[in-house]
């Protein structure tokens, strides 16, 4: 008997030979349309890639990612209490949110004065986690809270792994104000370090952050060379302060957005490693690990089904880690409807402990490294950010480029065709726009409400200011989600929601796939179906829809019963006073007789579902 091992006895594999097993399947399909896709930049993504060598590039320094938890609350004891609660359950760094910043959503700590600092960190050991700044237009106040404390605690300030966060640049492109010149934001910043400095620290105090771009719906290279862009700014700022290049590098983050693409998330984050030794050698300087800071996104979260946020930010976290971040801010599931509570903050944590702990994903310092996909991407989005990039510069930088409104018209074009997607469904959201449930449960949130509803803007107290166009924060379910409170509100004042009368004709296994699609479909507006029946003539369909209480209706059945039967109950279900008469699927060369019989619209995979029950629930509400 041959023992030989089992790989050895079927042919070896070939691109091509797959190929031709892949035409087979297709039947003449266009293997372009069919099987390969494109990001939003237009990056090529193939649906296989061969073995790659293995890149060799920057990476995190060897062991696990910090597992950072946001310090959001706005009163100091109740901070202090679910921080503690963090740091005891696993997490090893904080993300202190002060109010007023973009990303404390109306919520953020309240603390002006260290006494009140010092009680939301009471018993907090600063030397043994790691700590993160975001306070938005007030940087420059908390990071001098901070300082004050580390007095304060006789903690020498060059022991803490501390990163203060200012980012005038990033808060610019959020509130679309600087109350300060470019001179002087440049002198301000490189005082501060330099006060820093002499007090012994050693830290990061200027962050390049990507979040504004990112939710303004900017792409994967274009947040990339946004937040570059930033960075390269403070160093010019730093250098130009008095401080040399050496330590001004030192002296900047980066914080990308983590999404649930996993392949683009790892290539963006491996790519931003990238750019940076790009920059550091054009710099002179020899490399360094860039600190990379990662927080899932705020675009992909969803105030309906909330608990798919659980999936999505899970994705999003291994993504991140896995690309290489130092550290990973995981938002809690029910972020979107309000202040997080201490199960949804647990479950943020957890999810990465379960991750780091027990899947063991940060033993390896480069995963990606030799797949071809990932180090295809990742080349792709380092060749396309860096273009990006360059353009930003020959605008004069990003700040020349925010006041232009170059940045927010490129963003801008991108986010148009994101909102199109969504609408269409080519971007699917589940509990959204893709599986929306109406008889959800709400999840709970802490009593408390948002206090501000504006970011403030970047102030050193001077008269002249530095002003553009404010990117705009965006979620991605927002559209859908508008249309599920406005039925909401109608379920409320009436006892029932908006309906829609489905016109099921012929057997089960006939209109079944059908009335399923369009049931999912109009529940993303908040439209209730009723009908679960089959109907054999028009007449019948007639009464049953009077008979139901809905205004309007949709009619589902096969291809060829719409041949036979779609005209007659069209023109039935008007009669009987259908205000809008929809038909699952698309009319094809019936399409003239059934817009005469008064079919109103198609609903199909790739029409435009937003729009289409938009108009839908208005008209099942009007009275």
């Amino acid at each position: 008997m041959e023992d030989r091992p089992l790989a050895d006895l079927f042919p070896t594999p070939t691109r091509e030979r797959w190929l031709g097993l892949v035409e087979g399947v297709l039947k003449g399909g266009d293997f372009e349309k069919r099987l390969v896709s494109r990001s939003t930049d237009g990056i090529r993504i193939e649906p296989l890639y061969e073995p790659a060598a293995p890149v060799a590039q920057p990476m995190r320094a060897p062991g696990p990612w910090r597992i950072s938890q946001r310090v959001d609350h706005p009163e100091a004891q109740a901070a202090h209490d679910l921080a503690l609660a963090d740091l005891e359950g696993g997490a090893d760094a904080l993300t202190l949110v002060f109010s007023g910043a973009a990303s404390a959503r109306g919520f953020g700590l309240k603390a002006e004065d260290v006494q009140t600092l010092d009680k939301a960190l009471a018993g907090v050991m600063l030397s043994l986690i790691a700590m993160r700044l975001d306070a938005g237009g007030h940087g420059l106040e908390a990071a001098r809270l901070v300082k004050a404390l580390a007095a304060h605690r006789s903690e020498d300030l060059g022991r803490l792994d501390l990163d203060l966060g200012i980012d005038p640049i990033g808060t610019l492109a959020t509130t679309g104000r600087l109350d300060a010149t470019i001179p002087e934001l440049g002198a301000a910043v490189s005082s501060l370090l330099s006060e820093f400095d002499r007090a012994g620290f050693t830290g990061r105090a200027m962050l390049a952050d990507g979040r504004p771009y990112h939710e303004a719906g900017a792409s994967e290279a274009a947040e990339l060379a946004a937040a570059l862009a930033a960075a390269v700014a403070y160093l010019r700022m730093l250098e130009a302060g008095g401080h040399d290049l050496a330590r001004a590098r030192d002296a900047v983050a980066i914080l990308l957005v983590a999404d649930a693409d996993e392949f683009l998330t790892i290539a963006k984050f491996r790519a931003m490693r990238r750019l940076w030794a790009r920059v550091e050698a054009a710099c002179g300087l020899e490399p360094k690990p860039l600190r990379l800071h990662a927080e899932t996104a705020w675009r992909m979260m969803s105030r309906r089904d909330p608990f798919v946020n659980i999936l999505r930010t899970g994705m999003a976290a291994c993504s991140a880690g896995l690309g290489g971040a130092d550290s990973v801010t995981v938002l809690p599931y029910t972020a979107s409807l309000g202040l997080a509570d201490a199960f949804a903050r647990r479950v943020a944590r957890n999810s990465q402990i379960v991750l780091i702990e027990e899947s063991n994903l940060a033993r390896v310092a480069d995963p990606a490294a030799g797949a071809g996909g990932f180090e295809a991407l990742t080349e792709e989005l380092t060749t396309t950010a860096w273009a990006a990039f360059q353009a930003i510069e020959r605008e004069g930088g990003i700040i020349a480029s925010l006041q232009s409104g170059a940045i927010q018209g490129r963003i801008g074009e991108t986010r148009a065709i994101r909102a199109k997607n969504v609408a269409t469904r080519r971007d699917p959201i589940t509990g959204a726009s893709e599986f929306p449930f109406l008889a959800e449960k709400p999840v709970t949130v802490l009593d408390i409400l948002p206090t501000e509803t504006l970011a403030q803007a970047f102030s050193l107290g001077g008269t002249e200011t530095t002003t553009c166009e404010a990117l705009p924060s965006i979620r991605l379910s927002e559209p859908y989600e508008t249309l599920r409170d406005l039925s909401d509100t109608h379920l409320a004042e009436t006892g029932q929601r908006p309906m829609v009368f489905l016109a099921n004709l012929g057997a089960v296994a006939v209109f079944n796939a059908r009335s399923t699609f369009a049931a999912n479909a109009f529940a993303a507006g908040g439209i209730e179906a009723v009908n679960e029946e089959g109907f054999s003539d028009p007449e019948t369909v007639g009464r049953a829809f009077v008979t139901s209480g809905a205004r309007i209706a949709c009619i589902c059945s096969s291809d060829a019963v719409y041949a036979i039967q779609a005209v007659a109950v069209a023109e039935v279900l008007k009669r009987a006073g259908a205000r809008r008469v929809y038909l699952a699927g698309k009319p094809g060369e019936l399409a003239q007789e059934l817009d005469a019989a008064g079919i109103n619209a198609y609903l199909y995979a790739g029409s435009d579902l937003l729009t289409l029950v938009q108009t839908a629930l208005s008209e099942a509400t009007k009275a």
